[in-house]
């Protein structure tokens, strides 16, 4: 569900803080804000978003924005379906 047209998205005030005191060409902004919303200021920032265990590089583009920095951090890892196809598959 989204958030109500009359707060606005949310867009955390430390996140802009610390984007105010960087460069976009410096080096990863470090966030755990994952329910931050994309705003068109961010476009050209790298941010290191945390996903439970480590910190993923997310570079913003102008498609990304409106999405959640969390869209783009996968909290959990995919490794194959297994069975006797996949086997068949890797095989070739």
């Amino acid at each position: 569900m989204s958030r109500s047209l009359k707060k606005g998205p949310y867009v955390d005030p430390r996140l802009i803080e610390k984007m105010s005191k960087v460069k976009p060409d410096d080096g990863p902004v470090k966030t755990w804000s994952r329910a931050c919303t994309i705003s068109p200021e961010m476009i050209g920032y790298t941010f290191a978003v945390h996903n439970g265990k480590d910190f993923i590089p997310v570079r913003v583009t102008e498609e990304m924005v409106g999405h959640k920095l969390g869209e783009f951090s996968p909290t959990t890892k995919f490794s194959r379906h297994g069975g006797k196809m996949q086997r068949e598959l890797e095989k070739k």
